[in-house]
């Protein structure tokens, strides 16, 4: 048997449909709902996120001093310091560089988001700065500790959501 011309549908079941439907919100909806949910989701302050990576490296500097090599100040837990120092760093010059950006006068919204990648440029550039001058002029650096610390402290954000 031959197929007719017509006897499949044009439209295909995979297809989109041809316009989406969007729904206008008023002023006052808009306002219900950021209130809402600025209750349910606080703003979490970034100095909490470095404030948090210190904690974590002062931990891990303690983890490595007891269960390192030696007991005490050892090459591991100066290894930990500059991996903590790594991550907190650039953490902080960042937001240093978005606080100045907020005490400006005129902020406008291009002016906020030049401040966001010039700090993002700065936070980047200071950190293969310090590891690039930890590996030339640290003699016989610990690298996992150093790497442990430093993926340690990036990850961070999550232990400060958890605090909310």
């Amino acid at each position: 048997m031959i197929p007719q011309k017509n006897q499949f549908s044009k439209a295909n079941e995979w297809d989109e449909p041809e316009e989406e439907y969007i729904r206008a919100y008023s002023k006052a909806e808009i306002i219900a709902l950021q209130q809402n949910n600025a209750n349910k989701y606080p703003p979490v302050s970034p100095w909490k996120v470095v404030a948090a990576q210190t904690l974590v490296t002062m931990v891990s500097m303690v983890a490595w001093a007891v269960f390192g090599g030696s007991v005490g100040v050892s090459l591991y837990t100066q290894s930990a310091f500059l991996g903590g120092l790594i991550s907190v760093l650039p953490t902080g010059l960042f937001l240093v560089r978005l606080e100045l950006a907020k005490k400006t006068s005129k902020l406008k919204p291009e002016g906020f988001l030049a401040a966001l990648v010039t700090g993002e440029f700065i936070k980047i550039a200071t950190t293969l700065m310090l590891f690039l001058g930890i590996a030339y002029l640290v003699p016989g650096i610990a690298w996992v500790p150093l790497m442990v610390t430093y993926f340690l402290a990036l990850k961070c954000m999550w232990l400060v959501y958890l605090w909310r």
